[in-house]
């Protein structure tokens, strides 16, 4: 019996220290992911906003917004993928369950919940406003029990540090993973020690999320090892390059008349062809027009 993605997901954080979590804005991005190396993917509630919707990461996007991009990357790519459900899609433990059962359904691995309130920001704003500890731990309680599947990942994110400081950061992780939460998401991290810390306070792994232009360093692998850190994301590092590629592109076709000078920063006919398997579906396609003649 294959191994559930859940499963999967804990395996790739045993076996590698600490694991690279990759974001993957489309199904495409997760088969190159996967062609790179790694080990897990990731789809950023940030980036489903922003890239599928045109919206700013306040909150607005649905749980079936990010459902329809779940669906399209595991329907292809079979690396496990860590998704980010921002509050759970709702204010009840209802909310919340529907939001796990349906994650697990259509083949997530893995999500992460966070302890802002419903109008939630990116977690490297300014005045974010956080719930209670004891609605974020109604919350992974909710999620925990709401399982079908025993081995799917819940984490704990944790927006805390930057709204009440750090040993309400710690005090609230540590609550979580005690209301059954199996890994923990410390946001906007600013010093290195600090990933000590938590993991010190906790018995579980941790999270850096190494996201450009934010409130935390571009630590490397090498000294977040070091920093007992499990896990690191990189959530939108692809998606901030293909977004520059592509408005240079519309702005030197527009300026200039012509691609001939930007065509060298494309992925060639055939790079896209080799990425997708195209030939294998097109030798199908072949085999059954050659039947059909025959």
């Amino acid at each position: 019996m294959s191994k559930s993605p859940g499963q999967r997901f804990r395996d790739a954080v045993a076996e590698e220290h600490p694991l690279q979590v990759v974001g993957a804005i489309n199904a495409n991005h997760a088969l190159l992911a996967k062609r790179a190396g790694f080990k897990a993917i990731y789809l950023s509630g940030g980036g489903v906003a922003a890239g599928s919707l045109g919206l700013p990461d306040l909150g607005i996007t649905g749980l079936d917004d990010v459902l329809t991009d779940v669906r399209r990357i595991t329907d292809v790519c079979d690396l496990p993928l860590l998704v980010d459900v921002d509050t759970g899609f709702g204010s009840s433990a209802f909310n919340v369950a529907r939001t796990v059962k349906s994650m697990i359904k259509f083949g997530a691995a893995a999500i992460h919940i966070e302890d802002q309130v419903g109008a939630k920001r990116c977690g490297h704003r300014p005045n974010k406003e956080i719930v209670t500890q004891q609605e974020m731990v109604d919350r992974i309680k909710a999620a925990v029990d709401a399982r079908t599947d025993d081995s799917f990942v819940i984490m704990a994110r944790t927006d805390a540090l930057a709204v009440e400081g750090l040993e309400s950061a710690l005090d609230r992780a540590a609550a979580c993973v005690e209301a059954g939460a199996d890994m923990v998401f410390p946001e906007a991290i600013t010093e290195l020690d600090m990933y000590k810390l938590f993991a010190s306070k906790v018995n579980a792994p941790i999270l850096a999320n190494i996201t450009e232009f934010g409130a935390t360093p571009l630590f490397t692998t090498d000294e977040l090892a070091g920093a007992d850190v499990s896990l690191v994301l990189y959530p939108l590092s692809a998606f901030r390059a293909m977004n520059k590629a592509a408005e240079n592109v519309y702005n030197a076709i527009r300026n200039d008349g012509t691609q001939q000078n930007v065509i060298d920063t494309m992925q060639t006919r055939m790079e896209l062809y080799e990425r997708i398997n195209y030939h294998d579906f097109e030798q199908k396609l072949d085999a059954l027009f050659a039947q059909k003649k025959s």
